[in-house]
């Protein structure tokens, strides 16, 4: 398989597991175990996700957090629990595409892929401080299932598409950094109020 596809696969995955880690593994096993996706002999790596035992695992885990991200707030605590799972786990799950690497590029690709996951992850978490700050909980299911549907988009085009995955990646990556820096900004100031008012009645 050229190397860009893999790359592209690589890239969409990491993206992918920054919004989820379980629902990108368990979703590309269930792909596999079902025959909707081939594995290219450059791909084998991957086919780990399919086995029964991991598929029940990374099902398991995606389930618990499908319901967790549709609570206010306890979505942001499970966001900053995974701020280090998500990057590390993301870049480990993507670089299996890339198969075995010189000592040099295995470093590479494991920080840009990981600095990836953790720019989606980045940018969700920032997204959600933002939207629980809503007194109703419709906008954060929204929202969650927004990203569900992302999820399932991205891990499709990764595996199918890998070249426009690649281009649009890319893309994707500076937006969430850019998207990041401004909601994160946001955040802080939304939460100061809040806090400034909590400290005023008491």
């Amino acid at each position: 398989m050229d190397t860009l596809a893999l790359v592209g696969t690589a890239l969409g995955l990491g993206i992918a597991a920054g919004l989820s880690l379980y629902g990108t593994a368990f979703l590309t096993g269930l792909a596999i175990h079902l025959g909707w996706v081939r594995l290219a002999p450059a791909w084998e790596p991957l086919a780990v996700l399919a086995d029964p035992l991991v598929l029940v695992l990374s099902g398991a885990l995606f389930a618990i957090e499908f319901l967790a991200d549709k609570i206010p707030w306890v979505d942001s605590a499970w966001d900053a629990v995974h701020t280090v799972i998500r990057p590390v786990g993301g870049a480990l799950l993507a670089m299996r595409v890339l198969g075995d690497l010189a000592p040099a590029a295995e470093v590479v690709a494991f920080l840009l892929l990981g600095g990836a996951t953790l720019a989606t992850h980045s940018a969700k978490a920032s997204v959600r401080v933002v939207v629980n700050t809503s007194p109703e909980p419709v906008s954060n299911i929204l929202v969650s299932l927004g990203e569900n549907g992302l999820l399932a988009g991205a891990v499709w085009l990764a595996l199918v598409h890998p070249f426009w995955t690649l281009i649009l990646g890319l893309g994707a990556v500076a937006l969430a950094v850019t998207v990041t820096a401004w909601l994160a900004g946001r955040a802080l100031r939304v939460l100061r109020r809040s806090w400034g008012r909590s400290a005023s009645r008491s």
